[in-house]
C-alpha cells in the first residue's frame, strides 16, 4: 500500500512540474501566455509595480531570450565543425542570465534563494536590470530597443552598439514583439485583473 502511494504521489510531481515549467502553447501571444500560466501573470504584474518595467517588455525579452524554455542554454560550440565543446557562455533559463550578473542581482535584492529555472525570479531579475540600465544609462524603461541593446551587450559595452548590426536586429525584434504583446495585452488585460481559483 505504501509502495503504491509512493508511486502515485511520484507520478502527481512530476505532473505538477512538467506542467509548471513548460513552455506555453503560443508564446507570441500575451493573452495565451497568461491564459496558460496566470501566477506569471501575478510576478509579470508585481515586478512592474516594483521596478517599473512593463509588462509586454518583459515577455518581449524572455521571448528573444529563450522563448520561454525554462532549461535554455545557448548552443555548444562545436571543435572542427562536429565534435561538441564548450558553450560560449553561462547563461540560462528564461532570462538567460549570466552567472556574474545572477549573483550580483541576488547580493543586491536579498533574493539569496533566486534561480533562474523559476519564473518568477527570472521577471524580477529582468526589472531589477532594467531599473539598473535606467539609472546607469538613463534608458527610458519604455524603450523596449535601447534597453535590450543594454540587456543583452551589457552596460559597459552599450555605447558601442552602433557597430554591432547583430544586435541591432534583435533589438528591433523585441520592440516589435513588445508592441505585439502589448497591443494583444491591451485587450485581455482586464479578465486577468480578476480574482481567479489556481488549482496549484
Amino acid at each position: 500500500m505504501n509502495i503504491m502511494s509512493n508511486k502515485t504521489f511520484l507520478i502527481i510531481f512530476l505532473f505538477l512540474i512538467s506542467a509548471c515549467s513548460s513552455v506555453p502553447q503560443n508564446t507570441s501571444n500575451s493573452c495565451k501566455i497568461f491564459d496558460e500560466r496566470y501566477l506569471w501573470y501575478k510576478h509579470s504584474k508585481k515586478v512592474e509595480q516594483k521596478w517599473g518595467t512593463p509588462i509586454h517588455i518583459q515577455l518581449a525579452i524572455i521571448k528573444m531570450e529563450s522563448d520561454f524554455d525554462w532549461l535554455a542554454k545557448p548552443p555548444r560550440q562545436k571543435l572542427f565543425k562536429v565534435i561538441p565543446f564548450k558553450r560560449p557562455s553561462s547563461s540560462f533559463g528564461y532570462s538567460q542570465a549570466v552567472k556574474g550578473t545572477w549573483e550580483q542581482y541576488k547580493n543586491e535584492t536579498g533574493n539569496k534563494l533566486a534561480t533562474r529555472a523559476r519564473f518568477k525570479d527570472s521577471v524580477d531579475f529582468i526589472g531589477w536590470y532594467t531599473n539598473k540600465t535606467n539609472s546607469i544609462l538613463k534608458i527610458s524603461l519604455q524603450d523596449a530597443f535601447k534597453q535590450y541593446i543594454a540587456y543583452h551587450e551589457g552596460w559597459g559595452n552599450y555605447k558601442h552598439y552602433k557597430k554591432n548590426k547583430k544586435v541591432i536586429s534583435l533589438a528591433k525584434k523585441v520592440e516589435k514583439q513588445s508592441k505585439i504583446y502589448k497591443k494583444q495585452f491591451s485587450k485581455c488585460s482586464n479578465s486577468f485583473n480578476k480574482n481567479r481559483y489556481i488549482i496549484f
